[in-house]
């Protein structure tokens, strides 16, 4: 079995454990931490914060509008259940976490409808310009 067999079967494992959410959401959050490695342009560890900010983007540029949708069908519906599939994986060795950090640090992430849907303006699959804090400069 390769390596990433393997890795895929470990996955797998704790997504059937945890079962709550599939095993697509799983394998999204080790695609959404590379996307956040990447777009910080170092390897190093990630805070809860920095993870949900890279989940984000991530999804935006993958799903658009029809993120949240894509979420929920994994069963994730609030930004706290990446964190609790994040320490499932931590807890099964395939992620690792400081002594600093916690499933809280993803409690106050995003709030899926205004990043997904009212981001966006009907009719196209482009975000709404945003201003500081991520606000929408619509109607300002």
């Amino acid at each position: 079995m390769s390596q990433a067999d393997e890795f895929l079967e470990k996955v797998k494992t704790v997504a059937a454990k945890e079962g709550r959410y599939t095993i697509d959401a799983h394998l999204f959050v080790f695609e959404a931490l590379e996307y956040t490695l990447k777009s910080i342009g170092e390897h190093r560890h990630v805070s809860g914060q920095e993870l949900l900010s890279g989940i984000r983007d991530y999804a935006l540029g993958n799903f658009g509008a029809m993120g949240r949708m894509v979420f929920n069908q994994w069963g994730i519906h609030e930004s706290l259940d990446f964190g609790r599939i994040v320490f499932a994986l931590v807890e099964a060795g395939l992620m690792s976490k400081t002594e600093n950090d916690s499933q809280d640090d993803f409690a106050k992430g995003f709030d899926f409808s205004e990043v997904f849907e009212a981001a966006y303006t009907p009719g196209t699959d482009e975000p709404r310009d945003k201003g500081p804090g991520g606000k929408s400069t619509e109607n300002a």
